[in-house]
C-alpha cells in the first residue's frame, strides 16, 4: 500500500497522522481512526480490528470479519489465479494433441 495524504474515502493507502484537518475516516468495526482499508472488502479498519495476511509476497491487512469468513491465508486466491492461467493452457494443449492425433 502506498502512503497518501488524502483524508477522503479510503483510496487503498495509509493515512498520514499529521493533524492537518479534514474529515477523519473511522474504522467500520469500532469507530476508531482508520489506518487503511481491508484488502478484501475495502472497509476502513484500525490496527486493532485487522490481522495481517500470510503466504503472499506483500503483507496486507484484513478486517476481523473477513478473517472469520475466509482466514488470513492467500492460498485460495493464488489457486484461483493459477486456475485461470493453467486451465486454458491445458485445454489448448488438449486441442492441439487431438488435432495431431486426427491428422497423424
Amino acid at each position: 500500500m502506498s502512503v497518501t495524504g488524502g483524508r477522503g474515502p479510503m483510496s487503498g493507502g495509509l493515512i498520514f497522522h499529521d493533524g492537518g484537518g479534514g474529515a477523519v475516516v473511522r474504522c467500520a468495526r469500532c469507530g476508531a481512526e482508520a489506518a487503511g482499508p481491508c484488502a478484501r472488502c475495502r472497509a476502513p479498519v484500525c490496527g486493532d480490528c485487522c490481522v495481517l495476511t500470510e503466504g503472499g509476497a506483500r503483507v496486507w491487512a484484513i478486517c476481523l470479519a473477513c478473517d472469520d469468513r475466509g482466514g488470513r491465508s492467500l492460498r485460495r486466491g493464488w489457486a484461483t489465479v493459477l486456475g485461470w492461467i493453467a486451465l486454458p493452457i491445458a485445454a489448448l494443449a488438449l486441442v492441439v494433441g487431438l488435432i495431431e492425433w486426427l491428422h497423424g
